[in-house]
């Protein structure tokens, strides 16, 4: 039974909603205040990452962590069956990447142990990519088993198709990048 001037409307407990609204405010009225060190610190960061500063900053303020970990596409990197080795504009960008898991998602006949051997020091490892008409569950199960103790929010999935964005929402993923954003040259 309501008390006595209660309206019927939801509690004022603070839930998800509220806690979310709270930090999205709070991270707001920091952005402006940023030390100039730790502005400094990012630009670095994403240089290292292979990322212009804007996407950086647009991860970061998408997921609130850094990034520990890329899963590339097999359509991403351009591997087909018979051409395992990646295309040399693709080695130059993951070759820049430090201090951040680079994952392959391989996908039909594609073996993923000639992908790590063909590419030496490129990839940190191989997976098997979700099938294409995986459920959701079954895609999201998929992806964690490849990512292990790795914290799904702070991933970025670099893919090259729809269906592969929709593996972001399956496996908890922190933020989707387009494969040409991502290999686009970076100013």
């Amino acid at each position: 039974m309501d008390r006595i001037g209660h309206n019927g409307g939801p509690t004022m407990e603070p839930g998800a909603a509220w806690r979310r609204h709270c930090w999205q405010a709070a991270r707001a009225a920091l952005v402006p205040t940023l030390p100039l060190e730790v502005l400094r610190t990012r630009v670095r960061r994403a240089k290292d990452l292979g990322l212009d500063y804007k996407t950086y900053a647009s991860v970061r303020a998408a997921t609130g962590h850094d990034v520990v970990a890329f899963l590339f596409s097999s359509n991403a990197l351009r591997l087909r069956p018979h051409q395992v080795e990646l295309p040399p504009d693709r080695a130059e960008r993951l070759f820049g990447v430090v201090a951040c898991d680079r994952v392959a998602l391989v996908q039909g006949r594609i073996d993923g142990g000639a992908v790590l051997a063909a590419n030496p020091g490129l990839l940190d490892r191989v997976g098997r990519a979700p099938l294409a008409l995986a459920g959701f569950r079954e895609a999201g199960g998929a992806l964690r088993l490849i990512l292990g103790k790795v914290p799904g929010d702070r991933v970025v999935l670099i893919g090259d198709m729809t269906l592969e964005q929709a593996w972001c929402a399956a496996g908890r993923l922190g933020y989707y990048l387009p494969a040409e954003r991502y290999f686009a040259a970076v100013s």
